[in-house]
């Protein structure tokens, strides 16, 4: 058996048996399968080799160097190597990039909340950080043009967290992010990020009302990032019924950190319940027409951001430490063949 995938200008031919995880995806109808990456990690040859294996990863993420410790470490000082590295890197291959992220709470430069704005200077700030970051990468987010806007901007009951943005502006701090971001980029798709929002509940129906607001107040808004920061064994039943109340609100939605983590030490059964876990969720991205994509949050246990997090558990990425594929590789293969 082969299989022929028609992509623009694209002829790709593969034989079934070594098909791998974006030929799948598209060959599933979606755009792309991808990982996130960190700067540091592209000095490791083997790791780069398979980065750049378009064949599994057409989508690349920059993790840490476009957020705002980043990107502006002290007001009006903007530096973008690190992102064009990655940008870079991206193109080079013919990958997507998706950029990554223009506000969040978290890992901001300490001046943003050091400096005790009031509500018209912080509103500057937020207008002129997201114009600055997409307009640098005006171009670069190509294909579905996507950028991360609006980072966890919920509590789990599906209020809104009461960031520096939120208590100081009021939930308007989203609205100015992304018509800053619209006017630096037009092309570029405007994406809300967040996580626990994997399975229908109160977070979730919080970004269903904070979108339906939006686009009531003409916001431009193109998508909803749903992270997928997952445990082993507790996948939400409901997931694929929660992505496809997103795409009913008119915009697209992706899979855009996944890991689904397990309780160290790792076993034959933890294995094989993870492989089932990751079929689940990329079946739901499969049976949702508007779910467009599927990110893993870097590829190799070797570089997951769970260990340092989470003590006591890792092992969450489709390769180990050795970058060896594990049956969580194959889950990715059954959840976009298998019906």
């Amino acid at each position: 058996m082969r299989i022929t995938l028609y992509a623009a200008t694209l002829l790709l031919v593969v034989p079934a048996a070594t098909a791998q995880l974006n030929v799948w995806a598209r060959i599933a109808g979606k755009q792309y399968f991808g990982s996130a990456t960190d700067n540091y990690e592209l000095a490791d040859k083997p790791y780069f080799k398979q980065l750049s294996n378009t064949l599994d990863f057409a989508q690349i993420t920059p993790s840490n160097s476009m957020k705002w410790f980043a990107t502006e470490p002290e007001r009006g000082n903007f530096t973008f190597a690190g992102g064009e590295e990655i940008v870079a890197f991206a193109k080079k291959n013919r990958q997507l990039v998706r950029g990554h992220t223009c506000v969040w709470h978290s890992q901001l430069a300490p001046w943003v909340e050091a400096g005790n704005f009031d509500n018209a200077t912080l509103s500057t700030i937020v207008r002129d950080h997201s114009y600055n970051l997409v307009r640098n990468f005006r171009g670069d987010f190509t294909h579905d043009k996507s950028t991360g806007m609006s980072s966890t901007a919920f509590n789990e009951d599906g209020t809104f967290r009461e960031t520096v943005f939120y208590k100081t502006i009021g939930p308007s701090y989203i609205d100015i992010a992304f018509h800053a971001a619209r006017k630096a980029d037009p092309k570029a798709k405007l994406y809300i990020n967040d996580y626990n929002i994997d399975g229908l509940g109160p977070k979730s129906t919080g970004v269903i009302n904070l979108v339906k607001q939006l686009k009531k107040n003409k916001v431009p808004i193109d998508g909803i990032g749903v992270q997928g920061h997952l445990i082993v064994g507790h996948v939400p039943t409901t997931i694929k019924e929660n992505l496809q109340a997103f795409a009913d609100l008119g915009v697209d939605v992706a899979i855009t950190e996944l890991d689904i983590r397990m309780t160290l030490p790792v076993t034959p059964e933890l294995l094989e319940q993870q492989k089932k876990d990751y079929q689940t969720v990329i079946a739901a991205c499969r049976a949702v027409k508007k779910c467009i994509g599927v990110t893993i949050w870097d590829w190799t246990d070797k570089y997951s951001w769970v260990p340092g997090v989470f003590d006591g558990e890792g092992a969450a990425l489709p390769w180990d430490e050795d970058l060896k594929k594990k049956p969580a590789y194959d889950g990715i293969v059954d959840g976009f063949t298998k019906l």
